[in-house]
């Protein structure tokens, strides 16, 4: 479980910038998993400051983006993922902008969203932006 934050302000997307085991690195929204215990609103609010510095404040439920995904692991035995990711609409309340040390992220910044198909990002962010746009009341967008 986790939950992230689609924030907008002047035709920009606030985005942090995820880097991989691997070393990878790709665009994503701010947020990330939920602590034992911890309320999705919280968590929102917790890592959107902890990657980009900015206080949030979660203004709509936007949705919810369902992932599953095989893992290789050793002894050729595969991993079952399933990942289930709350999306809020949130705004900018306080804070300035900084780049995380020493978390899952190197980097945040203001994207045109003009200019975000063309960067390298994780499928998240498309799920968010069409969450967004559309605003299906059932949380889930139409079968495409």
């Amino acid at each position: 479980m986790a939950a992230y934050a689609v924030c907008v302000r002047d035709g920009r997307l606030l985005m942090a910038r995820w880097v991989a085991g691997d070393g990878t690195r790709r665009w994503t929204l701010p947020g990330g998993g939920m602590e034992h215990g911890e309320d999705p609103y919280d968590t929102v609010v917790r890592e959107a400051e902890e990657e980009t510095g900015y206080a949030v404040e979660p203004v709509a439920l936007l949705g919810l983006d369902s992932v599953r995904r095989a893992y290789p692991r050793r002894l050729g035995t595969h991993a079952d993922f399933h990942g289930l990711r709350i999306l809020y609409e949130a705004r900018v309340t306080g804070g300035e902008l900084r780049h995380e040390t020493g978390g899952s992220t190197d980097r945040a910044a203001w994207h045109p969203l003009e200019a975000v198909p063309a960067l390298p990002r994780v499928g998240l962010v498309d799920a968010g932006l069409r969450l967004w746009r559309e605003r299906p009341p059932t949380g889930k967008p139409a079968a495409t």
